[in-house]
């Protein structure tokens, strides 16, 4: 089998186009166009076409294309022929291409259909945002995950491996030949987030038909004692994600995941939650790298829409091979633990609800046994929907083919999202009713472990209530993360968090945002564009919210400061339920001297001690890992000082001001890549001494040489501007741009503000 890469020359509605492509993020955005939800992006249909030559010699073969993600109704058509519809939007497929013109010109043609607006509670992209394979298959043999390597055991490390058809497979010079057949590797070094270490197994079907197939060898064990990987007690340190890539819009680049999944690890995580649909092979593929858990999910909803036009339309005719696609391209991926069937989704509470919830836990657990099947379940939602009064009827159609119009133009979170920011952290109690849990357990009780949305206040009751049951908190607020750890820590069954959520996205229009200029925390008016959710921004820079957790998980040396903005002196934030504070790791606020400055520092120990410019303005006892210091803002200096219950010094940081002058630096995190390789570049607004000023901003325009601008944006939740457009405002003075490096020689890299300029080079080779 020869896999080549499909992705470049495509033409998008008359546009050369490299692949993966978001064809939404350059569309223009307005309040009239779309909601929050989406982001305020227009939706439209994209056609694709790609003309290539078929080789004489690929007569006789199997030639298959594999789309990675199309959003969505797809349909492609192959020199004016239509082979395939595939409506999901989240995951991928394949399209054997029959009657090819060897030795000719022939046409592929994807036309994907994101007209019909809204049908996603989030800004979902459009077009062929994920990569092209073309496959070159030999008849009979080897096929694209067809192969499927387990862990039978480890000790000793045993490893099966199946096959449709008869292979040979060398794992570091142990062999084996066969359709399904067991390896024992000596001295295995197993897989785990401390471990990630990954061997490769080469097979070989027929004549020199071949494929090379990384695994991990690793054993998930789960009961009412906790959950085990190799045998070793694990608490996930889970964050939740969704699939688009920042300024990049929903395009997925091996090298943005990779990024995102370093930074995730980096800051503490152990464990993500692909929210709301399976994740990118590009992120599984890098979560195997660095040791990284995933529960992969496969759908916001079923058969009841949360939006008009949404996956409920297709549900029930195409559940099934949806489910199928992620578990069979999951398989041999270590980092995946967990199966999950959905997020919030009612029906459960229902008959034909839990039918379908019992037949997609069946079907994971017939194509593989070896995971466990669980669900982000709202037990809130599920108890409202056995009443009859479901959260999300904003996704009824009353009859044709016109939406219900959605009232006051708001997306279908609108009534959850009113309830969580007037009810607050008070929902994790939502779900406590003898009532409410006995809608919920049969459903609960049909999944391996039950994963639990905004119900933390249910924790110590399943020890009573149901000793059997494994339960996680799948979606929870970060500013609860210290009490969720005290209770994930003392409960065995309870075995991680995953907050909502640990990377910001696009769309959801300010959920999780404070704001300086009012209104209401849950539905934000255009021009907002991002959630504001995560505690790491989508430029991938941590706020106070990531530091608190890291330290709250024990994974904190020192203590670690930060600060509520100080430009705007006098002016009280509107804040959300899902973000517990707007506190960032800075003390550069030119101009604000004298001004009111809150901060934070948060510390595993007894006392710490504030320091302004040497001054010491106090010392404070540690409650729940954080301490609060009111105090003005001065340039210069501030220092932490933490003290265990014997008032020993334990450790102490700092923050630093920016020297004047200021500049404009553009820091390439690599200086070197290789042709075509995506490079991201930070554009900061900079001291003397190299610390980034926060009350600077200004707009920047960035020109690249020997290269592409793929994108130029920064991290300001409410904005006109447009990443596609290479200019941009910074944000507490950071910026990105993401450049894709051209062939051989360098790539430079201009940023201006028609003042001043800052400029780097990438070597290319």
């Amino acid at each position: 089998m020869n896999t080549i890469s499909f992705n470049r020359n495509w033409i998008c509605n008359g546009k050369t186009v490299t692949l993966p492509h978001d064809a939404q993020i350059a569309e223009k955005r307005g309040a009239d166009v779309s909601n929050g939800g989406h982001g305020y992006f227009p939706g439209g249909v994209y056609t694709y076409e790609k003309t290539f030559t078929a080789p004489q010699e690929w007569e006789g073969k199997d030639i298959l294309v594999e789309f990675e993600g199309v959003y969505k109704n797809a349909t492609v058509s192959l020199n004016g022929k239509e082979l395939c519809f595939h409506p999901y939007g989240y995951t991928g497929f394949f399209v054997e291409l029959k009657d090819l013109v060897y030795g000719g010109s022939n046409t592929l043609t994807v036309v994907a259909d994101n007209s019909k607006l809204p049908n996603s509670r989030w800004y979902s992209g459009s077009g062929i945002y994920r990569p092209v394979w073309l496959h070159v298959c030999e008849k009979n043999g080897l096929r694209p995950e067809c192969v499927k390597i387990s862990t039978v055991s480890i000790d000793p490390a045993v490893v099966k491996i199946e096959s449709p058809v008869s292979v040979k497979a060398d794992v570091g010079g142990i062999r084996g030949e066969g359709t399904s057949f067991e390896l024992t590797i000596p001295n295995a070094k197993l897989w785990s987030d401390d471990t990630p270490f990954l061997y490769t197994a080469k097979i070989t079907a027929g004549e020199g038909d071949s494929v090379e197939i990384p695994f991990g060898i690793r054993q998930i064990t789960w009961s009412n004692k906790g959950l085990f990987i190799n045998g070793k007690e694990t608490l996930l340190r889970g964050g939740c994600v969704h699939h688009d890539s920042g300024i990049l819009g929903a395009a997925t680049y091996a090298e943005s995941e990779e990024r995102r999944v370093r930074i995730l690890k980096e800051n503490g995580f152990n464990a993500i939650r692909s929210a709301h649909n399976p994740a990118s092979k590009a992120m599984l593929d890098a979560c195997d790298k660095y040791g990284m858990y995933v529960m992969d999910e496969t759908f916001d909803m079923w058969y009841n829409r949360k939006n008009p036009y949404d996956y409920g339309c297709d549900f029930e005719k195409c559940w099934e091979q949806d489910v199928t696609a992620m578990v069979e391209r999951d398989f041999n991926h270590p980092s995946v633990i967990l199966y999950s069937i959905g997020n919030e989704v009612g029906e459960p509470a229902e008959a034909k609800g839990l039918d379908y919830g019992k037949k997609m836990i069946a079907l994971c657990h017939k194509l593989d046994a070896s995971r466990p099947v669980t669900c982000g379940a709202n037990l809130m939602i599920m108890g409202r929907t056995a009443k009859g009064n479901a959260l999300y009827k904003d996704g009824e159609q009353p009859g044709g083919d016109k939406p219900q119009k959605e009232k006051d133009g708001q997306n279908a979170s609108l009534m959850f999202n009113m309830i969580a920011s007037f009810v607050g952290s008070g929902m994790n109690k939502s779900g406590n009713s003898k009532k409410i849990d006995a809608i919920t357990t049969p459903f609960l009780d049909s999944l391996d472990i039950a994963g639990y949305n905004y119900a933390s206040g249910r924790y110590p009751l399943e020890e009573k209530a149901h000793p059997n049951r494994v339960v996680f908190g799948s979606e929870t607020f970060p500013q609860d993360i210290w009490k969720n750890w005290q209770m994930v820590k003392k409960h065995p069954y309870l075995v991680g968090d995953f907050m909502w959520t640990s990377w910001d996205y696009l769309g959801e229009a300010g959920i999780g945002a404070w704001s300086y200029t009012g209104g209401m925390p849950f539905n934000r008016p255009y021009p907002w564009i991002l959630a504001g959710a995560g505690v790491i921004d989508i430029l991938g820079i941590p706020d106070g919210s990531c530091k608190y957790a890291s330290t709250v998980w024990g994974l904190e040396g020192n203590p670690v400061i930060a600060v509520k903005p100080v430009n705007h002196p006098g002016v009280r934030p509107s804040k959300s339920v899902w973000r517990g504070t707007n506190a960032i790791l800075s003390w550069s606020w030119a101009g604000c001297k004298g001004n009111k400055a809150e901060v934070e520092v948060y510390s595993d120990q007894a006392q710490v001690e504030l320091l302004i410019n040497g001054k010491s303005v106090g010392q404070k006892k540690v409650k729940e890992c954080k301490a609060l210091f009111k105090v003005k803002y001065e340039p210069g200096t501030v220092t932490a000082v933490a003290y265990d219950a014997s008032g020993r010094e334990t450790g102490r940081s700092e923050l630093i001001s920016a020297d004047a002058p200021l500049k404009i630096a553009v820091r390439p995190e690599k200086c070197h890549a290789k042709p075509g390789e995506v490079v991201y570049v930070p554009v900061n607004i900079e001291g003397a001494n190299g610390v980034v000023e926060s009350n600077a901003d200004r707009k920047l325009t960035v020109t690249v040489e020997g290269g592409e601008l793929l994108a130029f944006g920064s991290a300001n939740p409410c904005t006109e501007e447009q990443y596609h457009t290479g200019s941009f405002t910074t944000y507490y003075g950071h910026a990105l741009a993401v450049v894709r490096a051209g062939e051989a020689g360098t790539v430079s890299i201009k940023a201006s503000d028609g003042s001043m300029t800052g400029t780097a080079e990438i070597a290319v080779k």
